[in-house]
């Protein structure tokens, strides 16, 4: 008995000597998934599997000590996070902890580990999903509503409706002829027939794992940006025949197709995404407007802004096993020069009211190849409010009366930007756009151009 407790002990001396050491255990939960991240000395291998009645979820970490973090880690776990009931953390067997999550709902996890990437070290990502996707929540059901049919009307407020682009309806040549005397005077086109509810899809940067830049006094581009875009979007909501849907509405990390994704799903139409700025010279100041481009950045500054926020996926932690078709097929669509034409038309509206408020970085719209902008049906612009390196202009952007002035700023390009590009009557955009790739599967969109070489290639991307 004596040798059986020593062989134990010197057993866990060996094992809490040569264990990587838990740094941290983070729970983000979101209306669309929970995730845990640990994050670890060093990296780690790992089995999981699934229990249920009830649902748990077991993952084996080999060679890591069940530490304080890990124990401890049930005591930060949101009342409301929708799937995560309860942690659990003990030794399995020699060399090997088992940490159990207890789950409220079935799930299908994704576990998986990150390198080192930003200010954090080795991380074992457990993304839970739930089977049962989630309903569909009363931001986006208010969001997706559209009045494409039926007479115009007014709302409430006394404001005038945004002028919409109508298909005027035909008239019979003798019908017209009888029903205007001679010498009539020309009447003026009256108002728009119909009217529809315009949908803003608002995109706050980074989130979660993901806290983008700091500013010199702690601030973190992920809690700026999530306060103005709530800003905005109060302040959309506050118009006329324009709602806006939030991606982000907390702190968690959103990959950045989903983001695309989430704003195609609501059938938006414009898209904006707020970020706050950051470079290695504290007197770097300004706002700025970008738009995607496919043929290079416009300059060196705005590729490598475009390249540091392309790396929030790295950071923020995705799963790169996992494929996403629906991403492949929204990159070859053919509609994205349409997409950047409207989408320089926005920025320079939003550019010339940001101008209003606060001194411009660049007195143009910058492009470069941002992939939250890559939606190939929406106009998306990415606005970066100020610079958080900038001390004075920190201190900017963590004042509320800043924040809601950037938030009116941006509204107001919006609708002169809609005052000069009128919305379709009846938003069809999505639908068509659908209809393209399944001609292009079929060959006949790309017949229709003449690019018959591009059939086969699509034909394959579209099994895989």
């Amino acid at each position: 008995m004596r040798r059986t407790l020593l062989l134990l002990t010197l057993l866990g001396w060996a094992f809490a000597a040569g264990a990587a050491n838990v740094k941290a255990v983070r729970l983000w939960p979101s209306p669309d998934y929970s995730r845990i991240a640990i994050e670890l000395s060093e990296s780690i291998g790992f089995k999981h599997f699934m229990l249920r009645n009830p649902d748990r979820l077991v993952v084996d970490l080999e060679g890591v000590e069940p530490e304080a973090a890990l124990t401890g880690a049930s005591a930060a776990i949101n009342p409301k996070d929708p799937l995560i009931a309860n942690l659990r953390a003990a030794i399995n067997r020699p060399g090997v902890t088992r940490l159990v999550v207890e789950l409220k709902a079935e799930t299908r996890p994704q576990v998986f580990t990150l390198k080192p990437m930003g200010e954090y070290g080795y991380r074992l990502v457990m993304d839970l999903y739930p089977v049962v996707a989630p309903g569909i929540d009363q931001q986006v059901e208010t969001a997706i509503v559209k009045a494409g049919e039926g007479p115009a009307a007014t709302p409430g407020g006394g404001k005038e409706p945004l002028p919409v682009a109508t298909q005027p309806k035909p008239v019979q040549a003798q019908d017209a002829r009888a029903a205007a005397p001679a010498d009539a005077t020309p009447v003026k086109p009256s108002r728009p027939e119909y009217v529809r509810l315009i949908t803003i899809a608002v995109d706050a940067g980074h989130g979660g794992e993901d806290p983008g830049a700091r500013g010199a006094k702690g601030s973190r581009e992920k809690d700026i940006t999530l306060s103005i875009a709530r800003r905005l979007k109060a302040t959309i909501d506050r118009q006329p025949n324009m709602r806006a849907y939030l991606t982000r509405d907390g702190d968690y990390f959103i990959p950045l197709h989903d983001r695309v994704n989430k704003a195609r799903r609501v059938q938006a139409d414009l898209f904006v995404s707020i970020h706050a700025d950051a470079f290695n010279r504290a007197n770097a100041r300004g706002s700025s407007v970008f738009a995607l481009s496919e043929k290079g950045a416009t300059s060196a500054a705005a590729k490598w802004l475009a390249k540091r926020e392309n790396e929030a996926d790295l950071i923020g932690g995705i799963n790169i096993d996992v494929k996403d078709v629906y991403l492949k097929q929204t990159l070859i669509d053919l509609s994205q020069t349409a997409q950047i034409a409207d989408s320089l038309k926005l920025g320079r509206a939003v550019l010339d009211s940001l101008g209003n408020i606060n001194a411009l970085h660049r007195g143009r719209v910058e492009q470069a190849g941002f992939a939250v902008l890559k939606a190939p049906d929406i106009p998306s612009i990415l606005v970066e409010t100020a610079f958080i390196s900038n001390p004075d202009e920190e201190k900017k952007l963590t004042d509320e009366d800043y924040q809601d002035q950037m938030a009116d700023a941006i509204v107001a390009g919006i609708k002169r930007y809609f005052e000069k590009n009128p919305p379709l009557a009846r938003n069809k955009v999505s639908q068509s756009y659908r209809g393209k790739v399944q001609d292009a599967r079929e060959g006949r969109f790309f017949r229709t151009l003449g690019l018959e070489s591009l059939i086969l290639p699509l034909s394959q991307l579209a099994m895989h």
